[in-house]
């Protein structure tokens, strides 16, 4: 399966198998968008996000982790 920016819960549900131990709340957009482009099965533009879609994953990363 690719990643693309667009699949937020699919991003989300993928930190959270990779960093389960990481509270989401504690993590920076420039962290976190570095961890993205460097999931497996990511394959799109890394200058494509912003903060929108980065705030879409941290929520329901958020919600995952809870």
């Amino acid at each position: 399966m690719s990643l693309k920016w667009t699949d937020s819960r699919a991003i989300a549900e993928a930190l959270y198998d990779k960093y389960p131990n990481i509270d989401p709340q504690t993590v920076r957009f420039t962290d976190m968008h570095q961890w993205i482009c460097q999931l497996d099965d990511f394959n799109d533009n890394p200058q494509a996000s912003n903060e929108k879609i980065l705030e879409a994953i941290l929520l329901v990363w958020l919600d995952e982790y809870q």
